[in-house]
């Protein structure tokens, strides 16, 4: 166990449509959408839009139907991360010890304002974000971060709870479905039905080392959590690192090869950002895509020596494109990940590059990055791209929720 007090787990409500609703009062109490990179799919609704049936990741084409009278505006990431960045520093002024969990939420070390118990603190904190920043949220406080989650889901929308005595604890467990814990989806559940393990409180009661064989370490610290043994820290840092990735969907399925090589070279350049940014070197690539038939294929190789530079990756990453392309297949989704990370300082020397060739292609690299932070992220790009112009067009592709830095989500 770890020692840690009580600890705060601060959720959105609805947070991309609360965004939206900070800069557009007049789409207060409607239905909203807020859609995709293509505008293809919902990607977050607000509870009128939810009411009438729209899901998330629901299609424009099927939503429509289910919900006319609703407003649709296209995702503004940039936008979120401004009001996300405003909401963490208000926690900070709460909490000596903060997470950065993801875009709207957070995890804080619980203290309580001088003269105000936990549950006043957390009514306050709530009350600060929505006067200050214009977002409501929830705000739950338990002896875990496991349970300070399934509290704030419990208390959802615009509430505030703090329940830190056993009893209480085990009156919300037993109501909730041992799915709604971080962690337990369909195929864990089904793992756990023939052992009559269906609700959180199950699982809590459960045997440790029944519940260790059947969900691994990973359900063995859920199950120390539920019983209020804090096991899962609070982490002010994000940790580093194991791999990188770049990819999404292509908002159109697409069976031509141009199109798809031209979305491995977005992917890449995207994906070299990240291992600038992070001052990591690349050793091996994988190119994953998805077919609109539910077929997948991948590709994976080693580069010879780990890189950053485009020249190099790209060479890596076209034959694994090659591996994962199905003739005629057609695709809607990849993802480019960086794998067997190294730090750029401890950067090995190649017996086959020389210095020379070395320094012309990092200042052709700082040449590039240079003009892109100065006219914009893609002002200078790769030729290949240029059958995805209406993807450049379109500045809500310019950035991403991969792009929000220091999330210890994703």
């Amino acid at each position: 166990m770890i020692r840690q007090g009580p600890v705060g787990h601060i959720d959105a409500d609805c947070f991309y449509v609360s965004a939206e609703r900070v800069r557009d009062r007049e789409i207060v109490g409607i239905p909203v959408g807020v859609l995709g990179n293509q505008g293809a799919c919902v990607i977050a609704k607000s509870y009128e839009m939810k009411a009438a049936g729209v899901g998330t990741g629901m299609p424009i084409w099927e939503a429509l139907p289910k919900c006319p009278e609703g407003v649709y505006l296209k995702r503004d990431f940039r936008w979120y991360e401004v009001l996300s960045r405003a909401m963490l520093a208000i926690v900070r002024d709460f909490s000596p010890r903060v997470e950065f969990y993801s875009i709207d939420e957070f995890f804080f070390e619980a203290v309580a304002m001088r003269g105000k118990t936990l549950q006043e603190t957390a009514e306050a904190l709530r009350d600060r974000i929505l006067q200050e920043v214009g977002v409501p949220v929830t705000v739950g406080i338990a002896r875990t971060r496991t349970l300070a989650k399934l509290i704030s889901d419990s208390a959802k929308p615009f509430g505030a709870s703090a329940v830190l005595d056993r009893d209480a604890e085990e009156v919300l467990l037993a109501d909730r479905p041992v799915t709604e814990i971080t962690g337990i989806a369909g195929r864990r559940a089904r793992t756990l039905e023939p052992w009559g393990i269906r609700t959180c409180l199950d699982l809590a009661r459960a045997d440790r080392r029944l519940v260790r064989d059947l969900l691994t370490a990973t359900g063995e610290t859920l199950w120390w959590e539920l019983n209020g043994d804090p096991v899962a820290p609070i982490r002010t840092e994000r940790p580093l690192h194991k791999t990188l990735s770049r990819g999404g969907s292509f908002g159109e399925a697409t069976d031509s090869p141009l199109i798809l090589y031209a979305w491995l070279v977005r992917n890449l350049e995207r994906l070299i950002e990240e291992l600038q940014y992070h001052e990591v070197l690349a050793g091996r690539i994988s190119v994953w895509v998805t077919y609109k038939n539910g077929q997948s294929a991948s590709g994976r190789l080693n580069v010879s020596v780990p890189t950053d530079r485009f020249d190099l990756l790209l060479d890596a990453a076209r034959p694994c494109l090659r591996r994962a392309w199905i003739r005629r297949g057609r695709a809607e989704r990849m993802q480019l990940i960086a794998e067997q990370l190294t730090s750029r300082h401890d950067r090995p020397l190649s017996l086959f590059t020389s210095s020379d060739v070395l320094e012309r292609a990092e200042a052709i690299a700082g040449v590039k990055k240079a003009v892109n932070n100065r006219h914009g992220r893609f002002a200078i790009r790769s030729a290949a791209t240029l059958p995805l112009a209406a993807i450049y067009r379109d500045e809500a592709n310019g950035y991403d929720i991969c792009d929000v830095r220091g999330k210890v989500c994703f």
